[in-house]
């Protein structure tokens, strides 16, 4: 309705320029011509052909169009544009001085009178156009007024509808949602034993608050037994420490503890029960999530050799991303480049997704514009590198200094479980293994993997 107004508008307001721009060019070639018969210059009649060109152009621009003009304007165009045509051959014959001197001067005011007669139907047009188009704006202005009142009634309607949908969500998504958060928010602390999070929903989400405050309790008994697990093998191994052979099992010790951070065996089974209801409902993107996150819970819980197939940890990483996209969206971007076969060549088990992990956490998360992950993979002389690289928040030198310190062994403190277990089990499996981190703050962290290429079973 708004478009169709202002098209009505704009046709009146071009016809009433077009009309106001014909009388306006006869009147100044009205008064080139008057200057050209005064004083019969070059610069006089260049402009007068000037203005020949103008009126020409201005007259026959609008459409002789009876439908649209109406009876009263067409027939007024018709007579401008036929005593123009008549008006033009008595001008030029002038002009280009093809008249006996004794005809000239009755030629010359027979010119005049045309030009008067010019101007008299094109203000009779302007007129004419301006009664029409007067008459379309009192047409127009029932809608005009029209227009604000639909708009305003469908304001409030579509807020209305908003407003009850935000409620909605709010009570059957958001509350929920806020309160798995705080309450991992705590865990996070190492606070295993708060009250359960409540939930009143029958879906997907009800079902996921249930796996959540059971496996709340089961990770904090079986935290619990790891704590006095390491404190026995503290006491057990206090003076074998030094050898090689306690500094192996503290490697296994350690790798057992960050694959079994949680009860694997009732997780997964749990998300296999929702997965399957997701799947009965026709939730999709529930489904999908659930069968990443069991991916990841299988490959914790069969797992148990020291070295895997590198296509292994590309998937578990690939799985883990596809997480973390759902929970941050384009906020995060994920690339991999294998230049290698990643069917038939061995790597460190539980390598890339901690590293990973701690690139969104530390990197990405705490920028507002996101960020991108990369790993990169290539074999160079006899050796496999693996550079895993976020656009994160980075770190200051200070920070990457007592970092390096953290993983000598020269400082206690400064790196995580996951960064450190993976650089000593390198370390420890292989003499040529090396890892190198190199960060800039405001930029994002580089970790440089270097193993030796160890062909795999591709069976």
């Amino acid at each position: 309705m708004i478009r169709l107004f202002v098209i009505d508008v704009n046709d009146i307001m071009e016809d009433n320029s077009k009309g106001g721009e014909i009388v306006a060019v006869l009147d100044k070639e009205k008064d080139c011509f008057n200057a050209y018969i005064d004083n019969n210059s070059l610069e006089n009649r260049e402009a007068l052909l000037n203005s020949f060109s103008e009126t020409d152009k201005a007259i026959n621009e609008i459409p002789l169009d009876y439908d649209r003009l109406g009876e009263n304007r067409y027939a007024q165009l018709f007579s401008l544009r036929t005593c123009y045509d008549v008006y033009c051959s008595s001008r030029d014959e002038l002009v280009n001085e093809e008249l006996q001197s004794h005809d000239y001067v009755s030629r010359l005011y027979s010119v005049y009178t045309m030009q008067d007669y010019l101007l008299g139907y094109a203000q009779k047009f302007v007129d004419l156009t301006l009664k029409d188009g007067n008459a379309k704006y009192r047409e127009l202005i029932p809608t005009v007024f029209a227009v604000p009142l639909i708009a305003v009634t469908l304001s409030i309607l579509l807020f209305s509808i908003v407003l009850e949908i935000s409620r909605m969500m709010n009570k059957a998504i958001t509350e929920p949602v806020l309160k798995l958060a705080n309450a991992s928010r705590r865990i996070a602390a190492n606070d295993f034993f708060i009250d359960d999070v409540q939930a009143d929903n029958e879906d997907e989400l009800g079902e996921l608050v249930v796996a959540f405050n059971k496996m709340k309790y089961a990770t904090g008994e079986y935290i619990e037994a790891l704590e006095q697990r390491r404190e026995a093998l503290d006491k057990l191994h206090a003076q074998e420490v030094e050898t090689l052979e306690a500094e192996k099992q503290l490697d296994a010790m350690n790798l057992e503890l960050l694959k079994n951070q949680i009860n694997p065996h009732f997780l997964f089974n749990t998300l296999n029960v929702i997965g399957g209801m997701a799947n009965l409902e026709g939730a999709s993107t529930s489904e999908q999530m659930i069968k990443a996150l069991s991916s990841l819970f299988r490959y914790n819980l069969k797992n148990q050799a020291k070295e895997v197939l590198l296509s292994q940890e590309l998937k578990v990483s690939e799985d883990y991303m596809y997480l973390q996209k759902m929970r941050f969206g384009d906020r995060v971007k994920y690339v991999v480049n294998c230049e290698v076969d990643a069917d038939n060549v061995m790597v460190p088990t539980f390598t890339l997704q901690p590293i990973i992990e701690n690139s969104i956490i530390h990197g990405i998360s705490p920028k507002v514009e996101g960020g991108c992950v990369s790993v990169d993979v290539s074999k160079v002389d006899d050796n496999l590198v693996i550079v895993i690289k976020d656009t994160g928040k980075g770190m200051d030198s200070e920070t990457l200094k007592k970092l390096h310190e953290s993983l000598e062994g020269k400082e206690n403190g400064g790196v995580g479980i996951g960064i450190g277990n993976i650089y000593r089990r390198i370390k420890g499996m292989y003499a040529e293994g090396d890892m190198k981190i190199d960060s800039t703050e405001g930029e994002g962290t580089t970790i440089t993997i270097t193993l030796p290429y160890l062909a795999g079973d591709t069976d």
